[in-house]
């Protein structure tokens, strides 16, 4: 039984990977994620806004939007401004040293700039590639929809520029034209598309009257919006895809293999189950591959794709046959 599969160029031992969570925080938690037979894992994301904090404490004058940024702190004590900043590359060595499994590593942000120079570091303390989370809610009613397309790509092609290792996009599902979106940023050379990143919501406090975040785990309905993208996806870009966002059950990664999926990324299950759910899902993954007749995941990849199934356009207009269907 072959559950391997190819993302970003990298090799992998089946499709299940660790997304971004404080689970991959500690050293112990990654020794277990190997254990239990996950394929990668993705650290927690390292903020754009913690890399610029050092400079403003420093008193350091930059520019968000422009390549100024990394010449005007040539100056700065950087062993100081870095502090925490090197924490994170020092925990890339440790895990690196600590299994044999990929090592993702996250950068989020929401500007082109120097920043992204911290991909270049993370490159350099021993990563396998770079999810790039552009977690981005615009509210200037003036500010145009191309305009917010474009600093997508303004971030990728910076940080391309800077690394050479793969490089991932964590995607919104929120784009006017979600496959021109993807195929904008296959032009410019991303390596993996990831689908979808999940906002975490504002509640109200009703009795202090305070907006207080709201973070909830997904459940295995959350897979819905992701799997429907990927199936039309699937063979219209050269990217790896990759899906996240309800990732619970077998069924689930099953689901996500037929649509077009290279990789399915699991965290809500985790908390909620332990780390050790991996193995059991695994294990049911050998079971229905078995009992299906499929000897590999590649056999499974696409099959359900808008490309290849019955009819393509139950992935573009399925109203009359989901309200009917309705019980």
């Amino acid at each position: 039984m072959d559950l391997s599969t190819t993302f970003m160029g990298m090799n992998l031992k089946n499709p299940i990977v660790v997304s971004a969570s404080p689970l991959s925080s500690d050293i112990a938690n990654i020794r277990a994620i190997e254990d239990v037979g996950a394929s990668a894992v993705v650290l927690p994301s390292l903020f754009e806004e913690l890399i610029l904090q050092r400079f403003q404490e420093m008193g350091t004058r930059f520019s968000y939007d422009t390549e100024s940024f990394a010449e005007a702190t040539d100056d700065c004590p950087k062993p100081d401004m870095y502090r925490e900043c090197d924490e994170y590359l020092e925990h890339i060595q440790k895990a690196k040293e600590a299994v044999d499994i990929p090592i993702i590593g996250s950068l989020n942000g929401v500007t082109a700039g120097g920043w992204t120079d911290y991909g270049k570091k993370m490159e350099e303390a021993g990563v396998d590639a770079l999810e790039l989370n552009v977690y981005y809610i615009p509210t200037d009613p003036d500010l145009l929809g191309s305009t917010i397309e474009q600093r997508y790509l303004d971030i990728l092609i910076d940080l391309k520029s800077r690394v050479s290792v793969p490089v991932a996009i964590k995607l919104n599902p929120y784009f006017s034209s979600m496959v021109n979106m993807a195929r904008r940023l296959d032009e410019v050379g991303v390596d993996g598309l990831v689908l979808f990143n999940r906002f975490y919501q504002s509640d109200i406090d009703l009795e202090a009257l305070e907006v207080v975040p709201s973070a909830i785990l997904s459940t295995s309905q959350a897979m819905w919006l992701p799997l429907r993208w990927i199936a039309i996806l699937y063979g219209q870009i050269g990217a790896s895809l990759a899906a996240t966002s309800g990732i619970h059950t077998v069924e689930d990664v099953l689901k996500m293999l037929m649509a077009g999926a290279h990789v399915t990324q699991m965290c809500s299950a985790l908390f909620e189950h332990g780390i050790g759910h991996i193995w059991k899902v695994l294990g049911e993954m050998r079971a229905w591959m078995e009992k299906h007749e499929y000897t590999s995941v590649k056999e499974m990849q696409g099959r359900m794709s808008q490309k290849l199934c019955k009819d393509p356009s139950t992935f573009e207009r399925e109203y009359i046959e989901a309200l009917s269907s309705y019980k």
